[in-house]
């Protein structure tokens, strides 16, 4: 079941899911998103948007390039969404599409 999708719906590409959960790096870059205030209190900035890209060169311990990969490959699975506020991009989860996923796992292995 491989769709292309909205980036604004909850429509599953789960073949590019499962490609974006197999790096190890990936799934730490989602895990801490789920908890942003813990894993990234040095934002100036509130939560709402979500996580500066900036913030996770230094908590994931990868260079700026690389943890831009790894956003854009979270992105253009549909497991984060981006917002441009000013000079400055944020990540947070798409939880709906997160949970779809999910349901989808639990009803389909």
């Amino acid at each position: 079941m491989s769709t292309k999708r909205n980036p604004k719906s909850t429509e599953l590409d789960i073949d590019a899911i499962h490609k974006a959960l197999a790096n190890p790096a990936r799934r730490v870059i989602l895990a801490k998103l789920r908890e942003p205030e813990k894993y990234f209190p040095e934002q100036e900035l509130s939560y709402e948007h979500g996580v500066c890209a900036g913030q996770f060169d230094d908590c994931c311990s990868l260079s700026q390039s690389t943890v831009s990969a790894h956003l854009a490959t979270l992105q253009r699975a549909g497991l984060i969404t981006s917002k441009r506020v000013g000079q400055w991009v944020f990540f947070k989860r798409n939880e709906a599409v997160i949970e779809a996923f999910l349901a989808h796992m639990n009803a389909d292995l």
